[in-house]
């Protein structure tokens, strides 16, 4: 029904949700992870006849709010699901936050030993601060799509301790450090965080906006 709607609504693209953890995917989309990968066959084929790009989601690709740790091998198969189904890029979801580099990039290696590099990407919310260090081993590694939010809005309602997702600010930031082009003017993208957190009355997420403007206050 999901997806009926948003070719109805025009969607040139859509997305699917599946979880590494068996617990998180019944309490989250209330099936199986088998369930729902069967779900998303469906769904895959009927967007491939309308011609619609299909992005699939992978969640809790380190810890479960129930389960706790998620061991490597069950992230890669469902990321080589999703892939063989045609799902055009695959985003690997930290739900939690609870990822550090000595945890993502194991996982990484068992998701790239199946699945192209060049069809992933990654995912990270900031709960212990952790983010800017998963990406900057997930670009090491070769990954060159990172997911991100401006002033960090955003996480996760079914996951209980998720905080935000990392801060367009502070990732284009560390980037641009790095030497990396990324076609986004810094000082805009502030400005579009500082209107939203206006808007919404709530501070910023992103710690290089909240600095930059100290100085320049």
């Amino acid at each position: 029904q999901g997806f009926e709607a948003a070719v109805a609504a025009g969607a040139k693209e859509v997305a699917v949700f599946a979880s590494a953890s068996e617990s998180f995917s019944k309490s989250n989309i209330n099936c199986t992870i088998e369930e729902s990968l069967a779900r998303y066959r469906d769904v895959t084929s009927a967007a491939k006849k309308h011609g619609i790009r299909i992005r699939g989601y992978v969640s809790c690709v380190v810890g479960c709010p129930v389960e706790g740790a998620v061991h490597p091998s069950k992230v890669a198969y469902v990321a080589k699901e999703l892939y063989d189904m045609g799902c055009v890029e695959i985003s690997l979801g930290d739900t939690i936050g609870v990822g550090t580099p000595g945890r993502v990039v194991p996982m990484l290696e068992a998701v790239m030993a199946v699945v192209p590099a060049d069809k992933l990407a990654v995912h990270f919310h900031d709960t212990y601060g952790q983010a800017l260090a998963n990406i900057l081993v997930s670009l090491q590694m070769g990954i060159g799509v990172v997911d991100s939010s401006v002033s960090g809005l955003g996480g996760c309602p079914y996951a209980k301790g998720a905080t935000g997702n990392v801060a367009t600010e502070d990732v284009v930031y560390m980037l641009h450090g790095l030497g990396i082009e990324t076609n986004v003017d810094l000082g805009k993208l502030m400005d579009a965080g500082d209107y939203i957190c206006k808007h919404l009355d709530r501070p910023s997420g992103s710690k290089t906006a909240t600095a930059l403007c100290r100085l320049t206050a």
